[in-house]
């Protein structure tokens, strides 16, 4: 007889590998960022994460409901880790560093929080982290006196934005490789921004 519990572990190797209801969740976000890493988002499939968390193909959708529920839970994940990576910063130029490192270190996430097709636009939990990062990154920009960019401070938050992510974006697809060469990408973006930006 079938067992009723999907989220147990099809194998019996339940002391080498303890699962239980709550460590799911976790088990299938931690190999849906391998997967994207490695293929980009298209090459997810809830039935192959399934296969790589050892659980029935059904169990992904009880959490997930469907693809795009995944990736959605993905992308507010990140923009939670996002914002609270420009909480921290201490001005314009550190928040723009600190963007390029959450692209770095967070690759997969990166891929998927600025794809809008991929995502349920109306999830709860997307749009406050979203708005959170959003939130993170104004203060960075209300912080530098408006004249010291010639513009309103709304199109120098889109200006610090289109550099940062520019830069993030060119340096993960390797197409930097060549001018950032063995410098550290942080401190070329830095001074990148000190070119364009003066902050207090």
């Amino acid at each position: 007889m079938a067992s009723a519990e999907t989220d147990k572990p099809t194998r019996p190797d339940k002391q080498d590998r303890p699962y239980h209801h709550g460590d799911l969740r976790h088990a299938i976000l931690t190999a849906a960022l391998d997967v994207i890493t490695a293929d980009g988002p298209a090459g997810l499939s809830l039935r192959d994460l399934a296969r790589r968390a050892g659980v029935s193909h059904a169990a992904p959708a009880h959490h997930f409901r469907d693809r795009t529920g995944l990736l959605t839970a993905i992308a507010a994940e990140g923009f939670a880790l996002l914002a609270a990576a420009l909480n921290d910063a201490s001005d314009l130029k550190d928040a723009g560093v600190r963007y390029v490192r959450f692209a770095r270190e967070h690759p997969a996430h990166f891929q998927v929080m600025f794809a809008p097709g991929l995502l349920r636009a109306d999830d709860l939990e997307l749009t406050t982290a979203r708005a959170l990062a959003t939130d993170a990154l104004r203060t960075s920009v209300s912080a530098v006196h408006a004249e010291d960019f010639g513009i309103d401070s709304r199109l120098a938050g889109v200006a610090a934005w289109s550099l940062a992510h520019g830069f993030a974006t060119l340096l993960l697809s390797h197409n930097l490789d060549g001018p950032v060469g063995d410098r550290d990408p942080e401190e070329v973006f830095r001074t990148l921004a000190t070119t364009l930006f003066r902050t207090p």
